[in-house]
């Protein structure tokens, strides 16, 4: 094993976990999903309502990227705004009930996806592996 090639690794986990979850939800009647867009969509389930601001800060995209992924998901009718009562020129967004039937279809199919990464992992393995990329992620 040539542990140098951990990243290329990480990587490629990365991108059939996308695929994976890409032909899922197209399965379920949701064919133009980007990771970005759900991130949004679980963001607004965990806050309930966020400013663009605050939403662009949990899912590390700059402000114009953000605006234009929330206006996608506002024109398909998973998200809703408004203006926010305290500053004008801020909008609030939150979700729809289209929204949070797509978050319950995700919930479904995250716990898919875990099941089949973990598979045959014991919990003491699956906690170790989390500790060993959390001290990555910090190690940045």
């Amino acid at each position: 094993m040539d542990v140098n090639s951990s990243i290329s690794l990480l990587s490629n986990i990365h991108s059939i976990t996308a695929d994976f979850l890409t032909e899922r939800l197209k399965s379920k009647g949701f064919p133009d999903f980007a990771s970005s867009h759900g991130n949004i969509l679980f963001q607004l389930s965990v806050n309930e309502k966020m400013t663009m601001g605050d939403l662009s800060e949990k899912i590390n995209r700059d402000k114009s990227t953000t605006t234009v992924l929330v206006r996608k998901l506002e024109a398909e009718g998973f998200i809703t705004g408004e203006s926010d009562p305290a500053d004008k020129r801020s909008r609030i967004i939150f979700l729809t009930e289209k929204g949070k039937q797509f978050n319950q279809t995700a919930q479904e199919l995250s716990s898919e996806l875990l099941g089949t990464f973990y598979k045959g992992f014991t919990e003491e393995e699956k906690e170790a592996f989390f500790q060993t990329l959390l001290r990555i992620k910090n190690n940045f």
